[in-house]
């Protein structure tokens, strides 16, 4: 699937995750529409309801993660648009098996954030994501020390 397809598909599974999010909504609710709306190929269809079945499948996990990287920012009191970007974008960097790139996970979680966000969504989407990768990495680091 090439890049701005995957984009698109990305895009897609955020308004998924912020419709229902801002909507009291299940995602199963409001993501054949919203699919639909977007007009992506079957390749990029599947792409996207994977996004939002594993954030769903991951939602506390994730939630755990962002309230432990932005403790000054409740998730309550976090913009929507910020909380469900951030949602997809570590779904994508530590539960995905089909792992995007970090770089690439970051990228488009930034541009998702300015795109739909406020002013300043664009860094502090990058800001907790770099702490994310920071801690993933350690994690990593971690593991292949003790495995040695």
């Amino acid at each position: 699937m090439a890049t701005n397809s995957r984009r698109r598909s990305r895009i897609a599974a955020f308004q998924v995750l912020f419709e229902a999010d801002v909507s009291g909504r299940e995602p199963d609710a409001v993501v054949h529409r919203a699919l639909d709306d977007a007009r992506l190929s079957p390749d990029g269809r599947e792409f996207a309801r994977s996004l939002v079945d594993g954030v769903e499948a991951h939602r506390s996990e994730i939630d755990r993660v962002i309230e432990e990287q932005a403790p000054a920012y409740p998730l309550a009191d976090m913009a929507p648009v910020d909380r469900n970007v951030l949602r997809l974008a570590i779904y994508e960097v530590l539960f995905d098996n089909r792992r995007a790139p970090l770089r690439v996970a970051i990228n488009e979680a930034v541009e998702i954030a300015k795109g739909y966000g406020s002013e300043s969504s664009g860094r502090f989407v990058n800001g907790v994501l770099g702490a994310v990768a920071l801690r993933a990495a350690e994690r990593a680091d971690g593991e292949s020390l003790s495995n040695q």
